[in-house]
């Protein structure tokens, strides 16, 4: 199979089986807005560094899947606009907050990438941190990014499904098998067929601990088993290796 379909068929593969979702609580799919703020200080990663060596001049960025805003205002002092794309409005609107706490001119855009991009415009630089692996048909998503850049794109991803930490969960609860999860390998193989050579940096994000309510309503749990994902999440392995892909254009 050519990497687009594998990377399809694996990432339908960590699908929610419909008998599960249909007896979910809380949607399992929301993502709280709390975790995905900006910092006032932001942090020293391979992926700010890759997009603060494309915006050397200064310039604009895109940031697609947007969240708070962490991964544009990571470059503050070389931005002159930022525009933030995502599908939760309370997402921009923590976006919104944090440009203005910043004096930095911005646009916010609601939607689903690529569907809005024309909406979204182009920009300097696009950046998109950790939203491929909630992409199942990835070269649309990644020629719309290629073309809303003026110089060059980059994204950060984990290097597995950013859930398959709970993979062991999915079996202890529902009783549930997950299949192998798509990696960064596995993108890396479909953008090099879009014709991108992208450059690869893997590198090791600070650990932390999920919430163990956001851990049972991932899991379609209902509250009263909060305790019991509590009581496992210490045993679970946990990988946090990320990795950064960057590429040029024009």
């Amino acid at each position: 199979m050519d990497a687009a379909t594998v990377w399809a068929e694996r990432q339908e593969g960590r699908g929610i089986p419909p008998e599960i979702l249909a007896k979910a609580r809380n949607n399992p799919f929301h993502h709280d807005v709390d975790y995905f703020a900006a910092p006032s200080q932001p942090v020293d990663t391979p992926s700010r560094r890759a997009a603060l060596e494309l915006l050397a001049d200064g310039g604009t960025v895109l940031d697609v899947g947007c969240g708070g805003g962490a991964a544009a205002f990571a470059l503050v002092g070389r931005i002159t606009h930022a525009t933030g794309v995502d599908q939760q409005q309370d997402m921009l609107d923590s976006f919104a907050a944090a440009a203005r706490a910043r004096d930095l001119p911005y646009r916010t855009v609601a939607g689903r990438w690529p569907d809005v991009a024309a909406d979204a415009g182009a920009a300097d630089v696009v950046v998109s941190h950790h939203v491929l692996h909630n992409v199942v048909d990835l070269p649309p998503f990644v020629r719309a990014l290629t073309a809303a850049a003026r110089r060059g794109v980059v994204v950060e991803m984990m290097t597995q499904h950013p859930t398959a930490w709970l993979d062991p969960l999915w079996e202890r609860f529902h009783g549930l098998h997950r299949p192998p999860s798509a990696t960064t390998d596995d993108a890396v193989g479909v953008l090099r067929e879009l014709g991108i050579e992208p450059a690869v940096q893997r590198w090791e994000r600070a650990s932390d601990r999920r919430d163990p309510v956001w851990v049972a309503r991932r899991l379609c749990l209902p509250e009263d088993r909060v305790p019991e994902v509590d009581a496992v999440l210490d045993d679970l392995d946990r990988v946090r290796t990320a990795a950064t892909l960057t590429w040029t254009v024009g």
